[in-house]
């Protein structure tokens, strides 16, 4: 469908949407009217994201002139929260119980894809048997018409890369509290038999109140059953992240490759930087990972302290015998940082998402809510009948009780 020339095609494509109702639709018009009368389908979108009756990723579609892809199965799409090579992630409500969710749908050219739908399902099963405080639950999978889809917890906040590429390099305190709850997770989920694989500053995340979340188990293996076709002969993860032993043979790794991969991430967090970023290619990344150490934190980041920069770098030991041997030996060493509270993070960092996006669409005042008359009060008269009314019905009850009685 065009993109809406008109003030009224671009209401027509949003009712065909069934994102609002049609008596809410119309308030926010009168409104938008009564405040300046936009001129553009674009000002009334705008509008209409400022009043919270759209989000701005369902503006953004409809005046382009789509309105047909705002479901994933019982779900309401209000916001996209990420994407990549095979799947786009989105803030959801549910149709009939409003509750908000994060949904992982497959991109439509890769629900064909053996390998991609493989995948895609073995992340669902690894992440739905981890229920643990440091990492995103899978709630559900399914599929409609479209794509598969799988239902994940929401975690209202950002992740540590988009932090860092905002905002710079963390305080060497904080950043020993987020690596210690990324650490329990992942000793969580070793001792379920996992390894995650996929350790990025990108699949950390870190939401309002200060709580790690890690996400997205796309590539985890499972130690003890596994497909080995889907890993065998494929380098998997970032180059920046991997460890040298998984650039090698990324299957048959074992938890201590985790472990490196979270010791850079703390490089990411302490410095600024990912580890080698100074080799422009993957292959040199790679190259320069066997060959020598990143370049050191004190050069970068001197006041970073020396103890935490030995655990960094035995964190990111080249031979998985001189790493820590378990995840939670990383949180054992990182104890004496712990014992400093923090402060949630800053609401700079956080998403700010639309009002509608924020309180979800479903909970919004209807047209009758808005407009209905305030309570009026009883008249006299009846107020007089009512108390009239209370007292023959108190002495009605006094009776079945105490009356009979000699």
């Amino acid at each position: 469908m065009p993109s809406p020339a008109t003030i009224e095609a671009f209401l027509e494509v949003v009712r065909q949407s069934e994102l609002v109702d049609a008596k809410r639709l119309q308030a926010c018009v009168q409104r938008a009217n009564a405040a300046k009368p936009p001129a553009t389908p674009r000002e009334l979108s705008e509008f209409m994201v400022k009043d919270g009756l759209l989000t701005n990723h369902q503006a953004v579609l409809l005046v382009k002139g789509r309105h047909d892809c705002f479901r994933i199965g019982p779900y309401r799409i209000l916001e996209r929260l990420g994407f990549g090579a095979t799947s786009n992630v989105y803030l959801c409500e549910h149709r009939a119980t409003h509750a908000r969710v994060a949904v992982k749908a497959m991109a439509s050219g890769k629900t064909k894809d053996p390998v991609a739908l493989k995948r895609f399902y073995r992340e669902a099963r690894a992440a739905s048997s981890l229920d643990h405080p440091n990492i995103v639950r899978v709630r559900d999978v399914d599929w409609d018409d479209s794509a598969e889809f799988m239902v994940m917890d929401y975690v209202d906040g950002a992740s540590i890369q988009d932090i860092v590429q905002r905002f710079g390099a963390m305080d060497p305190t904080r950043a020993a509290h987020y690596i210690s709850q990324a650490a329990l997770g992942l000793q969580f989920a070793h001792e379920a038999g996992l390894v995650h694989r996929d350790i990025k500053p990108g699949n950390i995340l870190i939401d309002r109140t200060g709580a790690v979340k890690i996400l997205d188990m796309g590539l985890a293996r499972f130690l003890q059953e596994d497909d080995a076709r889907l890993t065998t002969g494929e380098v998997l993860g970032m180059p920046e992240y991997l460890s040298p032993e998984q650039a090698v043979d990324s299957h048959n790794v074992d938890r201590r490759a985790d472990i490196y991969s979270l010791g850079a991430v703390f490089y990411f967090m302490l410095t600024g930087k990912a580890p080698y970023f100074e080799e422009k290619s993957s292959a040199g990344k790679l190259l320069s990972k066997e060959k020598r150490p990143p370049k050191p934190i004190k050069e970068l980041r001197p006041e970073v302290p020396d103890e935490l920069v030995a655990i960094v770098e035995r964190m990111m030991a080249k031979k998985p015998d001189d790493r820590f041997q378990a995840a939670r030996d990383i949180e054992d060493a990182l104890s004496p940082w712990n014992e400093t509270p923090i402060d949630p993070p800053p609401d700079k960092e956080m998403p700010q998402l639309s009002p509608a996006a924020m309180t979800g669409q479903g909970k919004g005042a209807s047209a009758d809510e808005e407009t209905a008359p305030p309570d009026q009060p009883m008249s006299p008269v009846v107020q007089v009948l009512a108390i009239v009314l209370l007292g023959l019905a108190s002495f009605a009850l006094a009776w079945m009780l105490f009356g009979g009685k000699k």
